[in-house]
């Protein structure tokens, strides 16, 4: 073998030695941890219920609503009815009140006849003085606005139905059933030259008024108190015994200078009947319209009033001067004011407004009395009192008098017209409340009613307004002393002739 073989040999040799050597060594392993925050990504299959919106075109039957103007057969019209009413709050609402609750009987009967109007009615009340709430129904109709339905005093019915403003219920007051039951007397006040304007309302009277605690302090008995009504009613009383009896309270001081006898303190009906009791007549008695004054009658009311007032201090100088409010409030407990003239209303108005807190009207049962207008010893020598009655009326622009009517029927019944009366002191206006026990418990309803048979009315003429103007102008000239009685009777007539002309009689 060659050399160079021999060194490859050995070569390979020591090189195969040193590859068993490094295979038999035990390996040392290092692990290494690193943390790393990474994100992956990886494709998941997901079931899911979803919602899938898709605009589609469908048919569909909808209903569309329009408002049009039909006419159908049996349709419900409404109809809408204004009243106006004057009422001193709470006691007299039922003027206005009385119609309200009448709707119903209406609407009803309308249906039963087949009538497919149905009433809505608008009530107007407040207590406006009279003096603006006559001119406020004059200047609406004037103005083609008046109210469907108004009520007021009768002897507005001369003014108004002159001038054209109410509808005439003459031919009309037979379809209704319930106006038969009005008391028939009372039918008096609606009318003029033969027609009739209204229907009655209310009515009322207008006594004496006496403070029974007074009398006693002047020295009356019981006996003598508890009979006075009585002597009033036979004439054994009279308005000169009444004055006497005042001076000597004013004369003793049991009542203040002044406060003897109370009057209304404004113009008013009241004032015509101390004409009437001095024997005066308005109404011309040959049926002429003309009205008449009669100076010797009025001379001795101003002669009268003239010594109460400017003489006498039985009544204040100044006691026209307006003011209701103090009137009231002063003479409701009758301690301080010995005679009252006023309404038959008023006793409601003192208990209510007034004396709620010493007894309401047990107060005025245990106080007070009451008796017709004492007999006049220089005119009629009789007792008298006047009523006023109130009327509902339909004015002549009214769409529907038919139906202002009917209502004005569903109001004058004796449940209402007895709710009426109680509350407000007025007298009932039907035949049929006579019987009504509601009515005939009424103790003061019942204690008054016999004041009728003494009763006068105003007169319905459209000269009636000028005539009264004329004639408190001389009540308010002797009683503030500014004319004698006998300048007043010439100033007087001489206002009559200048406004009324031919329509005026001075005898």
């Amino acid at each position: 073998m060659s050399k160079r073989n021999i060194l490859i040999v050995l070569f390979v040799g020591i090189l195969l030695a040193l590859i068993a050597a490094c295979s038999s060594a035990t390996p040392e392993v290092i692990t290494i941890v690193e943390t790393k925050e990474v994100e992956v990504i990886k494709t998941v299959e997901v079931e899911k219920e979803v919602k899938v919106y898709e605009t589609v075109e469908v048919e569909k039957e909808v209903k569309v609503y329009e408002t049009v103007e039909v006419e159908k057969e049996g349709s419900v019209q409404e109809v809408k009815l204004v009243a106006r009413c004057k009422a001193s709050p709470p006691y007299e609402n039922g003027r206005c009140d009385n119609l309200v609750k009448a709707v119903g009987a209406v609407n009803a009967e309308l249906a039963a006849n087949g009538d497919n109007r149905r009433v809505a009615l608008e009530a107007i009340q407040d207590d406006a003085s009279w003096g603006d709430y006559k001119t406020e129904f004059e200047l609406a109709s004037d103005a083609g606005e008046a109210p469907d339905i108004i009520v007021s005093g009768h002897e507005h019915i001369g003014d108004w139905a002159t001038a054209g403003f109410l509808y005439d219920i003459t031919n009309e007051v037979g379809k209704y059933p319930e106006f038969a039951d009005v008391i028939d007397s009372l039918w008096t006040a609606t009318k003029l030259n033969g027609s009739i304007w209204g229907v009655p309302q209310d009515a009322e009277a207008r006594p004496m008024y006496y403070s029974k605690p007074l009398l006693r302090q002047l020295g009356w008995s019981d006996e003598d108190i508890n009979n006075l009504s009585d002597r009033v009613a036979s004439g054994d009383f009279t308005f000169q015994d009444m004055l006497d009896t005042a001076a000597e309270a004013v004369a003793k001081g049991v009542v203040e200078p002044g406060d003897g006898w109370w009057h209304r303190p404004s113009n008013g009906p009241d004032f015509l009947y101390y004409y009437y009791g001095a024997g005066g007549e308005v109404v011309d008695p040959n049926g002429s319209n003309a009205l008449v004054f009669d100076k010797t009658a009025a001379l001795k009311v101003y002669s009268m009033l003239y010594d109460a007032a400017q003489v006498r201090d039985i009544i204040r100088p100044n006691k026209l001067d307006g003011d209701w409010d103090f009137h009231k409030e002063y003479t409701s407990k009758f301690d301080k004011v010995l005679f009252v003239f006023e309404g038959t209303w008023r006793w409601a108005s003192w208990h209510t407004n007034y004396l709620q807190d010493v007894g309401g009207e047990d107060y005025l049962w245990e106080n007070v009395g009451f008796a017709p207008i004492p007999a006049n010893e220089e005119g009629t020598d009789a007792p008298i009192t006047l009523t006023h009655p109130l009327v509902y009326m339909i004015s002549s622009q009214s769409k529907n008098p038919d139906l202002a009517l009917l209502l004005i029927s569903k109001a004058t019944t004796k449940e209402l017209n007895t709710d009426y009366a109680v509350a407000s002191g007025h007298l009932g206006v039907l035949k049929s409340q006579a019987d009504y026990p509601p009515y005939k418990t009424a103790k003061f309803l019942s204690a008054t009613l016999p004041l009728l048979q003494y009763t006068t009315f105003l007169p319905n003429s459209p000269y009636w307004s000028s005539y009264s103007e004329a004639y408190y102008l001389g009540i308010q000239a002797v009683e503030s002393g500014d004319l004698t009685p006998e300048e007043a009777v010439d100033v007087v007539v001489d206002q009559l002739q200048n406004e009324l002309g031919d329509n005026i009689i001075i005898q």
